[in-house]
């Protein structure tokens, strides 16, 4: 549930404010099964979750049927890890496994991981109308706001669903129409085709 990020030198607990909390379990009817990023102040109270040291949410298995993902939005070079890797494994998780998956992350449409695991793949984003959107800091409401605008991503066959949740927090756009077909072909790198495998480490478009 919580995504690690790091405010001066102290390494902090940033988790999904409450009301996104609700507003998931509405979306998954009321049951999460998997929280690949949780922590010890996790509110998302779901049935499988992973914390570190113990398990690894970029290398346990996310076959289930309902996941919500809120990952660390930096680079963590100590594990070589990015939120390129949490994307991936969410466009994987309903590939493979047809889980319906949901993920807070920050807005960078222009980047290799919306082109490769975004766009073409997820069902709809909720771009949120929060300026700042206020996580909780080690579980406690009054955190600075982010310094990005956020977005909700929805891996899932039931867009009604997310929509009429989601519609009350910023604007959702349908992005079924893009699956299965060819678009930014005239950008200056064309379209990204989508790879689960290896890929450079480097997020920029």
């Amino acid at each position: 549930m919580t995504a690690g990020r790091t405010l001066n030198t102290l390494s902090q607990e940033w988790g999904t404010p409450d009301k996104y909390v609700r507003a998931v379990r509405e979306v998954l009817g009321g049951q999460i099964a998997l929280d690949p990023c949780s922590n010890e102040y996790s509110i998302v109270h779901a049935d499988n979750e992973y914390r570190l040291p113990t398990h690894d949410g970029l290398r346990d298995s996310w076959n289930f049927p309902t996941i919500y993902v809120n990952p660390p939005y930096g680079i963590d070079k100590e594990r070589g890890t990015s939120i390129r890797k949490w994307l991936c494994r969410c466009a994987e998780a309903h590939k493979e496994h047809k889980a319906v998956v949901l993920a807070l992350v920050p807005v960078a449409t222009n980047t290799r991981h919306w082109k490769n695991y975004v766009f073409g793949s997820a069902a709809a984003v909720c771009f949120l109308y929060d300026t700042r959107l206020k996580f909780l800091v080690n579980g406690q409401n009054g955190g600075k706001g982010a310094p990005m605008s956020c977005a909700m991503i929805y891996w899932g066959k039931d867009f009604d669903r997310f929509q009429s949740v989601f519609r009350r927090f910023g604007a959702v756009v349908d992005l079924r129409p893009l699956k299965g077909q060819k678009f930014g072909e005239d950008s200056e790198n064309g379209q990204m085709e989508l790879d689960f495998g290896e890929q450079e480490e480097e997020d920029e478009d």
